[in-house]
């Protein structure tokens, strides 16, 4: 019986029984660092959204969800401004958005007014916020819902 279990399972499994969206990490003072040092030499989107309180950024995150499916190669980073307590929604967010293959990040610092200054010294919180990084790094501010023409527009100049 218990290999009849077991092998259920393992064919659950190899079928592709649905993956949620991975855990989000931890967001801290020097976390954008270790984002540009992934993406040395390429561009890519970061995008700061909550969970919480932002209707506009759920809609932003539906058309990256859209692009991300017919880009699988969509170079996206998440950051939600919510804290870890919020992680589960998150992941429930981004899964049903269809974003579960990006890197996904969640503020964590009991002042989060640090880590919005050490992303951006001009930005106070207003959401969503996204920035295009180019593939040296130079960085376009977006502040409310990105168009998905100026982002495929960015993607086209950009990959």
């Amino acid at each position: 019986m218990k290999r009849a279990v077991v092998g259920f399972a393992w064919l659950l499994a190899a079928w592709g029984a649905p993956v949620g969206a991975a855990e989000p990490q931890s967001f801290t003072a020097n976390s954008l660092a270790a984002i540009q040092a992934k993406y040395t030499g390429r561009p890519f989107i970061l995008s700061m959204w909550s969970v919480n309180w932002c209707g506009h950024c759920i809609t932003e995150l539906t058309m990256l969800g859209k692009l991300a499916k017919t880009n699988k190669q969509l170079p996206l980073v998440l950051v939600a401004t919510d804290t870890p307590e919020f992680s589960t929604a998150i992941q429930q967010t981004q899964k049903r958005l269809g974003l579960t293959r990006v890197d996904s990040w969640v503020f964590d610092d009991d002042i989060p007014e640090r880590l919005r200054h050490a992303v951006d010294p001009a930005w106070h919180g207003e959401l969503p916020r996204t920035y295009l990084y180019d593939a040296k790094h130079r960085r376009e501010p977006v502040m409310g819902v990105l168009s998905e023409q100026k982002l495929k527009a960015w993607l086209k100049q950009n990959q």
